[in-house]
């Protein structure tokens, strides 16, 4: 038997961690030693006919954290015109929302795998829960300026502890794509109901009212908290390791180098995979004309098409209710046709619709059109996402996908901050040549994400 390090990944209870720890990798031919006790409960999870209840109650809670980022994210576009006009700002100045969004996701980055170290899977999400709280009761005080655009990185931090490791623990279980499709689909549950309250509230009286719209995300984001602490009870708290075996040259020394080496080593070796690279660029584009669509349409449709602002508050409500529908009804036929043959004719499909969108100056048919380019588009996350846990071993699963997520809020803060800058010299009219331009490179981008090959575990992840 030879002495080969192979990353692999500590499970407790279904939770996935992001420990790495050193196997012994038998010759070709060589009798196995007896499974791991962390293996035993992978094949379990894996090899099972039907998710157990403990199972189901944790993907639940996965599904309802994606509700909560959901309402966040999607109410943004609804409250934009609002916060430009009561705070007294321009397009180039509110956009700085999205640089702390983005500086919220690289901290979660740099910050994810190092407390991964000393936090269990329950008390990781806890952390992003009690994070997202904090932040959007400051909203609904109605800050100064800087400190509301401090929220926004709070409420990145907190998601991307969320949104990283729901999505790595989901990934185990057996039908991940169809449940992977479930908690994305929650999500865009959640930016379907975020314009409809936001825009209710904002709209309710002749005063500013706005900000009272938080106190919704307060109630749900505690009860995500809640549910959180009770799903993940087992994983709710400190990772326990055993100490270094004392010797003259290690006597006094605590295990926190050893972790500090193991969370380096693991960020190296995720960076070090070359599939990375292509499937971030791949997210780097679709997050950005996500989020970009999401919280400038509302502008464009008042400044550029003459709109109401106290109805076109509702169009992003459209926009995501495709998404959800796309997510829930195009999952199954992606999987079975093929993941990239599929990915590619969405991404040209909503490309046709959003230049049908910018020709056509009609708001009831840019409305249907941008629909249509929610549905198209909404599968691509999950499908992403399934992808990359083919692509990265499930020892670098949670490390991989934080950077992913990273790149993905990357061009979830680059293009709309680029899209309000220019607006704010040429006018919100520039907002849809851009929006084309960025869904062609989400399809570009996908054709350069290399095909997953399914070998061991790895593949069983999958396999129905």
């Amino acid at each position: 038997m030879a002495a080969t390090p192979v990353q692999t990944q500590t499970l407790g209870s279904h939770a996935l961690s992001s420990t790495a720890t050193w196997t012994l990798q038998p010759e070709p031919g060589a009798q196995s030693a007896a499974p791991t006790e962390p293996c035993e409960q992978l094949n379990e999870n894996i090899h099972s006919n039907s998710l157990d209840q403990r199972t189901l109650l944790k993907v639940a809670s996965a599904s309802f954290s994606f509700f909560c980022a959901g309402v966040n994210d999607g109410s943004t576009g609804a409250i934009i015109p609002h916060v430009i006009r009561d705070y007294n700002v321009n397009t180039a100045i509110v956009s700085s929302i999205y640089g702390a969004t983005f500086a919220g996701w690289v901290v979660a980055a740099l910050t994810n795998t190092h407390l991964g170290q000393y936090l269990d899977l329950g008390a990781m999400l806890a952390l992003g829960a009690v994070l997202q709280i904090l932040a959007q009761a400051l909203r609904a005080w109605m800050p100064p300026f800087g400190l509301y655009v401090t929220t926004f990185f709070l409420v990145a931090v907190g998601a991307a502890y969320n949104d990283t490791h729901a999505n790595t623990f989901v990934a185990t279980v057996r039908g991940a794509h169809r449940w992977l499709a479930v908690i994305h689909a929650s999500f865009m549950g959640g930016c379907l109901v975020g314009p409809f309250v936001a825009t209710a509230v904002a709209s309710a009286g002749e005063q500013r009212t706005w900000n009272l719209f938080y106190v919704f995300p307060v109630g749900i984001c505690l009860a995500n908290l809640g549910f959180i602490a009770w799903a993940f009870r087992d994983s709710l708290t400190l990772k326990h390791r055993k100490p270094l075996p004392v010797s003259a040259d290690n006597e006094g020394e605590e295990s926190q180098t050893t972790r500090g080496k193991g969370a380096t080593a693991l960020i190296r070796a995720a960076l070090g995979r070359p599939a990375v690279w292509p499937l971030s660029l791949f997210f780097f584009f679709y997050i950005g004309s996500q989020i970009t669509s999401n919280g400038w349409v509302v502008e464009y449709l008042v400044e550029v098409r003459g709109g109401d602002l106290s109805r076109m508050g509702y169009v992003p409500a459209g926009f995501n209710g495709g998404c959800l529908l796309g997510r829930l009804l195009l999952a199954e036929p992606t999987h079975r046709l093929g993941e990239r043959r599929m990915v590619f004719i969405y991404c040209v499909l909503a490309v046709g619709l959003q230049i049908l969108f910018w020709m056509v100056p009609n708001i009831i048919a840019a409305s249907v059109a941008i629909s249509f380019v929610g549905f198209f588009t909404g599968p691509l996350f999950a499908t992403g996402i399934n992808v990359g846990t083919k692509l990265f071993p499930p020892g670098l699963h949670a490390t991989a996908l934080a950077f992913v997520f990273v790149f993905a809020q990357m061009g979830g803060s680059f293009f709309p901050v680029i899209a309000g800058v220019i607006a704010s010299s040429e006018g919100v009219g520039t907002l849809q040549p851009i929006l084309v331009a960025i869904l062609a490179c989400t399809g570009i981008s996908w054709v350069l994400v290399p095909s997953a090959k399914r070998q061991g575990n790895v593949a069983a992840l999958h396999e129905e």
